[in-house]
């Protein structure tokens, strides 16, 4: 599928890929500390021309990527040609397509200068937004925080997320694989540790099987139990200097544990993470909810399509929500395929999946409806 049939509606008109483009050029010339855009009519042909200038080489490295990526996947979204040589961006083309390149430039500009990261594929969910009248860079800015290793939310999605985290006491975030959902659990759980919201981090998962039987597995409890909390470890030292981190674990500032190691505690001054609560039962989630303390701050984070129970088994999550939702102080949010940050493949395997998952559905519905309808005496 070509990029430009992403896009909902052009808010600049996307180019056929197979169009040439100018090439980016050398990124060298003088600085200059104003950005300005001026746009100027050429009556010989009929085009538009207009100019944005960056203010020194960092940021132009930043706006147009490594080996110019994010210049190339701006060309592949407009008809409007762009040209980069030293600190400006020339746009030229049609007065409608001029405009529209130009306020994606701009917006990927905004995106850079509040220390976002710019990337190929947040240039394409930049796209989407501006078709809807929405700025990318306005809509992923997380006010008042400042997240560790300068981190920022990529989609509008995750920024509701930590909003909400921010803003609520439990905060459930449910949805696909590489929506950021843990990860920036995680880097809210770090910066509360740093501004002294709360003395310690616990980070837990219910330590399903999967298939072996922890039993055969070998080494101690400990090493029994690692393979389930290493993404929780990863995320952490991502964030922490190694030292700092192990020093944490030391001291028990963080604390990683299965979730049968939670039962009859009550956790106070503490940002709690339950990770993978799809594959807890029902009286394990209430068990886990009813630990939070005094001064606690509780996320639960999980994928209702990932499910590793036994088939007879309910989901804690799917139950948290029937019974949870409506209750004040109590956050829910859903991502969607749309906040896939990984690769771009992935959202479109998760959509297949759900699709299909729901044409499954779909037909089983329509089964019971025909048994239904079947006279009594017939089933016999």
């Amino acid at each position: 599928m070509a990029l430009s049939e992403c896009l909902f509606s052009p808010p600049f008109p996307p180019r056929p890929l197979g169009e040439d483009c100018a090439p980016a050029g050398a990124r060298t010339g003088d600085k200059l500390t104003d950005s300005q855009t001026n746009i100027a009519p050429r009556a010989e042909d009929q085009t538009v021309t207009a100019t944005v200038t960056l203010n020194d080489q960092r940021e132009a490295y930043a706006l147009l990527g490594a080996n110019d990526a994010n210049l190339r996947r701006m060309r592949e979204l407009t008809r409007a040609k762009l040209i980069a040589r030293g600190e400006t961006v020339t746009i030229t083309g049609d007065a409608a397509d001029v405009e529209g390149a130009e306020r994606m430039v701009r917006d990927a500009l905004d995106v850079v200068r509040s220390g976002g990261e710019l990337t190929p594929d947040s240039l394409l969910r930049s796209a989407r937004l501006s078709s809807e009248g929405r700025s990318l860079a306005a809509e992923t800015q997380v006010n008042g925080l400042t997240l560790p290793r300068g981190l920022k939310p990529k989609t509008p999605g995750q920024k509701l997320y930590l909003d909400l985290i921010n803003e609520s006491d439990i905060t459930f975030g449910v949805g696909p694989a590489g929506t950021g959902k843990t990860y920036m659990a995680v880097a809210m759980a770090v910066q509360a540790l740093k501004a002294k919201k709360v003395k310690r981090i616990i980070l837990t998962r219910p330590a399903v099987e999967a298939g072996e039987k922890l039993g055969f597995l070998p080494g101690d409890l400990q090493a029994k139990i690692d393979p389930y909390l290493r993404p929780l470890y990863d995320s952490l030292q991502d964030m922490l200097d190694q030292e700092k981190f192990e020093a944490y674990l030391t001291s028990g500032v963080i604390e990683i544990a299965p979730l049968a190691f939670m039962r009859g505690r009550t956790l106070n001054d503490a940002f709690i993470i339950l990770d993978e609560a799809q594959n807890t039962t029902g009286e394990q989630m209430k068990m886990f909810l009813t630990r939070m303390g005094f001064s606690s701050k509780v996320v639960v984070t999980g994928d209702v399509t990932q499910i590793d129970l036994p088939r007879h088994v309910t989901s804690g999550l799917a139950v948290a929500k029937r019974v949870l939702s409506q209750i004040e102080g109590i956050g829910w949010h859903e991502f969607t395929e749309v906040d896939v940050v990984r690769h771009p493949l992935v959202g479109r395997i998760i959509k297949a999946y759900d699709a299909a998952e729901q044409a499954e559905e779909d037909r089983r519905a329509a089964r019971r409806g025909e048994l239904a309808s079947i006279p009594e005496h017939e089933h016999d």
